[in-house]
């Protein structure tokens, strides 16, 4: 060690010392190479008879150096927090293994009860993990409660050494009475992927415990997130969901919505930069109106969400009185949108919330089923190269009874013949002979997926017509089928709506399914359906802010909706 070395370590031991038994050589950025070169640092550590935190961050550590500094941890069994982050910058990739299992074992020798182990920014990949594998699944990290993994590269094969950990501390503290109860899970920037993701899901659900989990940057698509989201549904207790910079798409952001819906006492959400889109943003929306009471933060920001997508989720602020910071940059809502939101904003004396709009993409283009390579269609066979390895995402799709669904539509021969029939080749004489089995036209509905019956939907309205007996069958199977469908949760209706509003191409939508002609027959029928008891005030709400906003789309309809629109505000204005 070099003579200016020492003596800047000399130097410095004097303010090591930092009360609360802690010892910190944080920043000092000493090159720690051998035994020799940590003589003082060690005699500092084994003179400090009740050392509960040890802070070496911004130093650089070699093998030798940590195994002095790992035999004089093994009589520290008062220690319980390890800020060991940017510990070995310039070191091989060979060492920093060898490194971490010297300071683990003084950990283990020591009997030492960790509740922090802080080892961000240190690019050790899947061997870095092998190399505190032990430690995690000891007894020493029984009593953990924050891990700190930012920036680690750990991969797929990282992440999965992790979680076995993590789960095999979790059965053997379960054995001595002692659960592990992690609260705070940090693991940005390792390229986890779907795998990764996935098998850290596992984990996650086992625990239960966890308050604050971030994961930005990770390289996860719809199905790692879909198992998260499953995961989080048994963390009661989570306050923020850091899952910036992934790649939701619909249906990552629908399944993630669900998980929220269960979860009171979130107070943080950062999904920026996720491609939420617009039916992502609704579910959201959905998901603020119906629960989240004690919110503060929500971040959607560069998530190619569009005007009247971002007016509805500004729209269910307004009864969350903790809101503090609401981030919609980087969309697609022009100057227009972008003024928009802002009057609603501030309308209910939230424009001081609202984050810049400084980075808005603008409008959307027309066309909405370009292929960007993230269309959830074109995702499908994701999985085999960054997918769950046995992980199905659509056993977390959870229907509205708490079973699971795949989202398929039901086979013909689930339906009546009669029923087959008219499906087929709707027309309004198979639909009046139907009678009372046109309660078999609606399939079973995920939650999630609403697809097959919104179609079935549309069938029914395009068969409106005048003739008296005809309209009254249309549009009393009409309320049936739509009735069904808005009276479960918020997220059902919402997703049910946006559903709608994608396939007559008023909202955009992604992957590539085939819209559906405008009629004036479905304008009539939703008109005649604001009027009904189960059209809530909300939902009229969400469909006049999308319709008001795309009316271009209506044009080839305009007589229609007019009467739709007049029906839509007079509903708006009702008590609700």
């Amino acid at each position: 060690m070099a003579a200016d070395d020492i003596a800047q370590l000399v130097n410095t031991l004097s303010k090591t010392h930092l009360g609360d038994g802690e010892l910190s050589y944080k920043g000092l950025g000493l090159k720690l190479d051998n035994a020799e070169s940590v003589e003082e640092l060690v005699q500092e550590i084994e003179q400090y008879q009740d050392l509960k935190v040890l802070r070496l961050e911004g130093n650089t550590l070699g093998v030798d150096a940590a195994r002095a500094i790992a035999k004089a941890l093994e009589s520290k069994d008062q220690l319980q927090r390890c800020y060991w982050s940017d510990l070995f910058t310039g070191r091989l990739r060979s060492e920093i293994p060898v490194a971490l299992k010297s300071l683990s074992s003084g950990l283990m020798i020591a009997g030492a009860r960790l509740t922090v182990l802080d080892l961000s920014d240190n690019a050790f990949g899947p061997d870095g993990v092998k190399g505190i594998d032990q430690l995690l699944r000891s007894a020493a990290c029984h009593t953990l409660r924050e891990l700190r993994l930012n920036n680690c590269g750990m991969g797929i094969g990282g992440g999965k050494i992790l979680a076995e950990a993590l789960l095999e501390c979790h059965r053997q503290s379960l054995v001595v009475g002692t659960p592990l109860r992690l609260r705070v899970f940090v693991a940005g920037r390792n390229r986890l992927e779907n795998e990764g993701a996935s098998a850290l899901a596992k984990a996650f659900q086992t625990m239960g415990s966890l308050e604050e989990v971030h994961m930005p940057q990770n390289g996860i698509n719809h199905a790692g997130v879909t198992a998260l989201a499953a995961a989080m549904r048994h963390n009661a207790d989570l306050r923020v969901l850091n899952l910036n910079d992934n790649t939701f798409t619909k249906r990552g952001t629908l399944a993630m919505a669900q998980a929220l819906g269960q979860l009171r006492n979130i107070q943080v959400i950062n999904f920026g930069d996720c491609l939420v889109r617009c039916e992502g943003a609704i579910a959201l929306a959905a998901v603020l109106r119906e629960g989240l009471p004690v919110l503060k933060e929500l971040n959607v920001s560069f998530g190619e969400i569009t005007e009247a997508a971002a007016l509805v989720v500004a729209q269910t602020l307004m009864d969350k009185p903790h809101m503090e910071k609401v981030d919609l940059n980087g969309n697609c809502l022009g100057e227009e949108g972008c003024e928009a939101l802002r009057e609603v904003m501030e309308s209910q004396d939230k424009g001081d919330m609202l984050a810049s709009l400084s980075d808005d993409e603008g409008e959307a283009d027309d066309e909405d089923d370009e292929d960007d390579g993230h269309d959830d269609e074109d995702d499908e066979d994701d999985d085999a190269s960054n997918g769950c390895n046995g992980c199905n995402e659509e056993d977390y799709f959870v229907k509205e009874n708490g079973t699971t669904a795949n989202g398929e539509s039901p086979s013909k021969s689930q339906f009546p013949e009669e029923v087959s029939s008219f499906l087929d080749c709707p027309s309004a004489e198979k639909l009046l002979e139907l009678g009372e089995m046109r309660r078999h036209l609606l399939p079973e509905v995920n939650i999630l997926d609403p697809h097959k019956a919104v179609e079935v939907l549309l069938k029914v309205a395009s068969l409106y017509s005048e003739e008296p007996v005809a309209k009254a069958t249309v549009l009393e199977t009409f309320d049936m089928l739509l009735r069904k469908l808005l009276s479960g949760s918020a997220l059902q209706a919402y997703t049910t709506l946006s559903t709608l509003l994608v396939l007559i191409g008023v909202l955009k939508g992604e992957g590539k399914k085939k819209k559906e002609p405008l009629t004036p027959g479905l304008l009539l029928c939703l008109e005649h359906a604001v009027q009904q008891d189960y059209f809530a005030q909300h939902h009229a709400s969400l469909l006049h802010t999308i319709l008001s906003n795309n009316r271009k789309a209506l044009k080839s309809c305009c007589g229609s909706m007019d009467g739709l629109s007049s029906a839509l505000e007079k509903r708006c204005l009702d008590e609700p």
